[in-house]
């Protein structure tokens, strides 16, 4: 570990979780030595590896303090410091708004609403490997991310509901969802089929949702989508275990607005609805392993969305957030 660079405080939260005899600290939060630069982006080029090793042992790690990163276009260069590939937002369903470069705000729906617990873009089958977020402006009260690990998850449903695990496995998950032209920013999912293609032409949409291997079934006002069947559960070989990887918590319970029934969002990848009792048990687990740190402004969040899911809780203005998505 660079001592003369960081240090790596894991006591001072009382958020924090550890797990496997405490050799995962999740997450790991990273601060300036008081002896060493406060140049978030040189310390990221010079120890790149470093940082990732610690990333692929938590899962998550928070950089706080660093007074080098304060604007959109300073989170910016510490994303490309990082020299990661961008991901082109296609598919998602979160309304977003480009910022500045590979930067972008996080879900903009009403502050009122909680957004579930999910990995991000699990529903299509290209999906970023990193997420970034960034507070520029810090919550009044509330709007945490809380985040949670997804193989803790795995183990604790496979063996309080072994039966419906294995369903998933087996038949894996499909998504549905409708969409109007434009945008909807009073819905958490209200990304228009317009912003979720990057194109007004019908005929290029429906090219790029074939690549997705998604399905659109044009309507007056809009297109339906129906996505999968697409895994549930994914094998992690960086790390050699299984994650729960979906997002179907998310989509049961959140996926709802003018034109989406949360319920009808998401069933088995058969057509089989699922049991709504697992899926509220499931969204306790979650909330129960799950960390949640107050955001401070100039915090950044780095998650690796294989091993990590997210959420937001509610919050009271102002805040932001700002994200950006990595291959």
């Amino acid at each position: 570990m660079p001592e003369n660079l960081f240090n790596i405080e894991s006591q001072d939260l009382p958020q924090q979780k550890r797990y496997h005899n405490d050799s995962i600290t999740f997450p790991t939060v990273i601060i300036p030595n008081t002896q060493s630069t406060d140049d978030l982006k040189s310390s990221i080029r010079d120890h790149k590896p470093y940082l990732e090793s610690i990333l692929h042992t938590n899962g998550a790690i928070l950089f706080r303090g660093f007074t080098s990163v304060s604007s959109a276009s300073d989170f910016n260069d510490v994303v490309e410091a990082f020299g990661y590939d961008e991901l082109p937002y296609v598919g998602g369903a979160a309304p977003r708004t480009n910022v500045v470069g590979r930067v972008f705000t996080s879900n903009e729906s009403p502050p009122d609403q909680k957004i579930p617990f999910h990995h991000e873009m699990a529903q299509v089958p290209t999906f970023p490997l990193k997420v970034f977020f960034f507070c520029e402006v810090e919550p009044k009260i509330g709007g945490e991310t809380p985040i949670v690990l997804s193989h803790i998850i795995y183990d604790k449903m496979k063996l309080k509901y072994p039966d419906f695990v294995d369903k998933l496995e087996k038949d894996g998950l499909i998504y549905t969802r409708v969409l109007g032209e434009d945008d909807d920013p009073s819905s958490p999912i209200g990304r228009g089929w317009v912003s979720t293609f990057m194109t007004k032409d019908k005929a290029v949409a429906e090219e790029r949702a074939e690549k997705l291997g998604m399905k659109l079934e044009w309507t007056d006002d809009g297109v339906k989508t129906v996505m999968g069947p697409i895994p549930a559960i994914k094998f992690d070989g960086t790390r050699q275990r299984k994650i729960w990887f979906n997002s179907m918590v998310a989509a049961y319970t959140g996926w709802e607005d003018a034109r989406n029934d949360p319920v009808k969002a998401v069933t088995f990848g058969d057509g089989t609805p699922l049991p709504a009792h697992v899926i509220h048990d499931c969204l306790k687990i979650l909330e129960e392993e799950s960390v949640a740190i107050p955001w401070q402004k100039g915090d950044v969040l780095l998650l690796d969305n294989l091993a990590v899911l997210h959420s937001r809780r509610a919050f009271e203005p102002p805040r932001r957030v700002l994200a950006s998505l990595c291959k």
